[in-house]
C-alpha cells in the first residue's frame, strides 16, 4: 500500500468487494494529503474483480476531518492547486469504478463529511454525529463539499453549519439526508458489507450508468436529462448480461419484488 494509513482488503468468494479502512485510529482518522493520494490511486488500481466497495475508519471515528496539524501556510495559488488535489482525488470516489459505501460512526466532520458525500450510499450508526467547524475556524470547505453536501441537505442547511458550527446527530442527520440508512451502534460496517454485495451482484453497466449517469442527468434541463436518459436506457438494455436476466424474470426464474 502506498501510505501506512490506508487499508485495503479484497472480501467475497469471488474477490467482489474492497474494503477500505482509514487507519488513522489514533487521529481519529483525519485526513493528510498522504492519505488523501492513497485513497485516489486505490480507486485507480482497484482489481477488475472488485465490484463494489466499502470506506470504513478504524476506531471510535469515521473521520474527524482535515489534519490541521499538517495545515500549511499557503498563498492563494498554493491554495487553488492543493484543492483541486483533493476534488481529483474524491473524484475518483465519486466517479470511479464501483459503487462505494461509507461506513459511518463517531466524527464525520469537515473533510471527513466531503469524503462520505462523495460516496454513493451512507450507511450511519447511532453514534454518528456531522459537523462543518470550517466556518469558524476561519476556512472554507476545499475538498467538494461546496457542491456535494449541498445536494444532500440543501444549501441553507450547510451554511447553518459553517456559520453556527452546528452539529447534527445520527437521526437528524438521517431525517435530513446525510445517511440513507441508520442502524445500531457498532453494526454500520456490517449493513454497509451487506449492501456491498448486493451491489456487486448488479449487472456493472446498470451500476456504472447509476454512478455516471444519473447524477448527470439530474444536473441536465429536462430535455437534455430525458434524452440522456434514452441513450443510457438504450445501452444498459442492449449488453448481454441485462438481456439474460430479462430472460429469465420472464420465463419465471427470477426473484420478483416483495414488500418489506
Amino acid at each position: 500500500m502506498p501510505s501506512k494509513d490506508l487499508q485495503l482488503d479484497i472480501r467475497g468468494d469471488n474477490q467482489e468487494v474492497a474494503v477500505i479502512r482509514l487507519t488513522r485510529g489514533k487521529k481519529r482518522n483525519a485526513l493528510n494529503d498522504g492519505l488523501i493520494l492513497a485513497l485516489r490511486n486505490v480507486f485507480e488500481t482497484l482489481p477488475d474483480s472488485v465490484r463494489a466497495a466499502v470506506i470504513d475508519g478504524e476506531g471510535e471515528h469515521f473521520c474527524a476531518g482535515l489534519d490541521l496539524s499538517e495545515l500549511q501556510e499557503r498563498d492563494a495559488g498554493q491554495g487553488l492547486h492543493h484543492s483541486r488535489m483533493w476534488h481529483a482525488a474524491l473524484e475518483r470516489v465519486q466517479y470511479g469504478p464501483v459503487p462505494v459505501i461509507a461506513a459511518l460512526h463517531g466524527a464525520v466532520v469537515g473533510g471527513g463529511l466531503e469524503l462520505a458525500s462523495a460516496c454513493h450510499i451512507r450507511v450511519a450508526d447511532d453514534s454518528t454525529f456531522y459537523a462543518l467547524p470550517e466556518g469558524t475556524r476561519g476556512i472554507f470547505v476545499g475538498g467538494g463539499g461546496a457542491v456535494r453536501i449541498p445536494r444532500l441537505i440543501g444549501a441553507a442547511r450547510m451554511t447553518d453549519m459553517m456559520l453556527t458550527g452546528r452539529v447534527y446527530n445520527a437521526q437528524d442527520g438521517e431525517r435530513i439526508g446525510m445517511a440513507q440508512y441508520l442502524v445500531p451502534t457498532g453494526t454500520a460496517f456490517d449493513k454497509a458489507f451487506e449492501l456491498a454485495q448486493r451491489i456487486a451482484t448488479n449487472a456493472p453497466l446498470t451500476n456504472y450508468a447509476l454512478m455516471h449517469a444519473l447524477p448527470r442527468i439530474a444536473e441536465q434541463p429536462a430535455d437534455q436529462g430525458f434524452f440522456t436518459e434514452a441513450m443510457m436506457a438504450a445501452i444498459a438494455q442492449s449488453a448481454p448480461e441485462a438481456k439474460a436476466r430479462v430472460k429469465a424474470f420472464l420465463d419465471g426464474k427470477a426473484a420478483k419484488v416483495k414488500k418489506a
